[in-house]
């Protein structure tokens, strides 16, 4: 069983906005935080977002400013959404979600990943 499906990625160029989805399933969105993580070619992945059950969210510093992480409770839907785009925010962006948090931009105990979406911003 799918539990997490992002969608919404793609080509965009820089300075563009681009929002992703994340369907999740009942339990995958009951859990206690959910996430956006990111992985480049040839870099570590990075946790870009996160979202915890009150709604408390948490951003990394390279993002902050111009991605915003959401729920809508009513379709158990993540999203994220993505402005002013530069060519070093290219990656593949998953999400996850897991029993507890960080206080940065970090879910705990992963239980539910997501497979992808690509995200190519071109100069």
């Amino acid at each position: 069983q799918v539990e997490l499906v992002e969608s919404g990625g793609g080509p965009v160029q820089a300075g563009g906005s681009l929002r992703l989805s994340c369907a999740a399933s009942r339990n995958a969105y009951r859990s206690a935080c959910m996430g956006w993580i990111r992985q480049a070619p040839g870099k570590e992945r990075e946790w870009v977002a996160r979202i915890d059950f009150v709604g408390s969210t948490a951003y990394a510093d390279s993002v902050k400013g111009r991605f915003t992480i959401s729920k809508d409770n009513a379709k158990n839907t993540l999203y994220l959404e993505m402005n002013r785009l530069k060519p070093e925010d290219t990656a593949m962006y998953s999400c996850a979600a897991g029993s507890a948090w960080y206080s940065g931009p970090v879910c705990a105990n992963v239980g539910y990943w997501g497979q992808g979406t690509q995200v190519t911003v071109s100069s």
